[in-house]
This record gives structure tokens, sequence and C-alpha cells, in this order.
């Protein structure tokens, strides 16, 4: 398998350049898009500080299965038309949360557009709790 790939990569060096400055321009665009990333460290940080609150964007029932002390649910396809539930944070920072980093760019996206601060935790809520940091029912 990996001599083939190796031998079309070689006979198509235009081909393959051509797919990984795409697929480079891609993930650049996808990080970009989200805007800034927070490590479980500075998520703790910004909230103990009293600067920060955390938006879990995951269904209620995923949310209600686990979730982030004192996050906020608001599903990611109900984001744009619950805008004006977060207007009482938008001094603070707001941490988006997902499952593991599928939609929170896009929802930090629509909350900068809205005028908010907006961050994302890097990995979601994967990443959470693959550090073994508390949870709540």
């Amino acid at each position: 398998m990996l001599a083939k790939l190796i031998e079309f990569v070689s006979n198509h060096y235009v081909l393959s350049s051509l797919f990984v400055a795409l697929l480079i321009a891609l993930l650049i665009n996808e990080t970009r898009k989200g805007g800034k990333s927070f490590s479980n460290r500075e998520l703790t940080q910004k909230v103990n500080s009293g600067e920060g609150v955390v938006l879990d964007v995951r269904p209620k029932k995923e949310f209600d299965a686990g979730h982030i002390v004192e996050a906020l649910n608001i599903p990611h396809d109900k984001l744009v038309s619950r805008l004006a539930e977060l207007e009482k944070h938008k001094a603070k920072t707001i941490i988006v949360v997902d499952a593991m980093g599928q939609h929170a760019g896009a929802a930090c996206g629509e909350l900068q557009k809205a005028g908010f601060t907006a961050a994302k935790l890097s990995g979601g809520i994967a990443s959470w709790r693959g550090e073994n940091l508390p949870v709540v029912k």
C-alpha cells in the first residue's frame, strides 16, 4: 500500500504538491475562523478570575450527561436565535466547548459577529475529560 502511494506521488508530483498546498490552506483557514483556542488550564484561569464564561454548544442530552461546572448550554444549531441569553456576559470572554472541537470554531465566529469576545476550548469536552477534570451532571 505504501509503495503504491510513493509511486503515485512520484508519478504525479504536481498533483500531489497541489493537494498538500490545498490541505495546508484549509487547515490555516479553519484555524483562523474560530479565533483563539484555550487549553484546559487557560479556561480554568479565565473562569476562576471571573473573566470568562463557559458555553457548551453540544445538544442538551450530551450536556446533561456531563459538562463543565457552571457551563451554559445553547446547542450550536440554536445559537444565533438565542444570542440574547448571553448579553449579560458580553464583558467576559465566552469560551465555547463542544464534543471534540468540530462546532466550536463556527460558534465562535457567530459570537464574534455579534460583538462578543469568544474563544474555543482546544479539543472540546473530550480533552477536558481526558485530563480527568471535573464534570457535573
